[in-house]
């Protein structure tokens, strides 16, 4: 999340982690892991999340403000700090969201335990290899310039995030680390674990793979591959949409959330 209304930021200290979370709404649990990626601010997604449930967005360590013990610095720690995250505030029927990088972290949550979830959500998710060695399934995010990232990210590039030079203080530093923390975390390998799709198969909710039609980050077909690594999973395309597909259709893909939560 590149920004959100600080009346619903709180710090919640996970076992000498501090988490910088928004909480807000009520209803049904809902915690959503953001992407990470600079280019887009998803407060307009996580406020239409907040409409159908309660909603618990952390900012990831390095990119929220908030002290660790230095020893989170993998997505593997971040799986376990979220799972410790929910035992802290004992949420049940826990409905999982991930987005892109924030996807990956899911899927590794959810091969782990899936006890206090109800439902997994998986947008454009990172986190897997499955094209042969040599073909690239997930953009160079650091090798590629922001505006044709940005197209690759949003069917409209005009819905991408603003030119870094009309950004306030606050919101330039949190891309900023955003972009650092991000490479500390899926540089290597690149953008997935060599493991994780081993074990895909231990994701015991009903789970959603949502995947914008245009993604030029991974494209449709590694989505639907994802997805059929999961059993019993529904693949769902959300047209006219980029990479970051919530951003770009908050409402929509939230209802669609909504939905597929309450069809129990």
């Amino acid at each position: 999340m590149t920004s959100a209304a600080s009346d619903g930021l709180t710090t919640i200290d996970i076992h000498g982690t501090e988490v910088q979370t928004f909480v807000a709404g009520a209803g049904p649990n809902i915690v959503y892991l953001h992407s990470a990626l600079w280019l887009g601010d998803d407060t307009a997604f996580v406020h239409e999340l907040a409409k159908h449930g309660h909603v618990i967005a952390p900012l990831h360590p390095g990119i929220g403000v908030g002290k660790d013990k230095n020893n989170i610095g993998s997505v593997d720690d971040l799986a376990y700090l979220y799972l410790d995250l929910i035992d802290q505030l004992k949420l049940k029927d826990v409905t999982l969201v991930g987005a892109s990088f924030g996807g990956w972290i899911a899927a590794e949550m959810a091969v782990r335990n899936c006890n206090a979830l109800s439902r997994l959500v998986l947008i454009d998710a990172l986190g897997v290899k499955l094209g042969a060695r040599e073909h690239r399934d997930i953009q160079d995010f650091y090798g590629t310039p922001d505006a044709e990232l940005t197209r690759m990210c949003f069917a409209d590039p005009a819905k991408g995030g603003a030119e870094l030079r009309l950004l306030g203080d606050d919101d330039l530093r949190r891309r900023l680390r955003a972009r650092e923390a991000l490479a500390r975390y899926g540089w290597q390998p690149y953008m997935h674990n060599p493991r994780l799709k081993l074990r895909l198969h231990r994701v015991s909710v009903p789970t959603l793979v949502m995947w914008g039609d245009k993604d030029g980050v991974a494209s449709p077909d590694y989505g639907k591959a994802y997805a059929n690594l999961i059993p019993g999973s529904q693949f769902e395309l959300v047209i006219n949409a980029g990479h970051l597909s919530h951003i770009e259709h908050p409402a929509a893909v939230a209802s669609r959330i909504q939905s597929f939560a309450h069809n129990r």
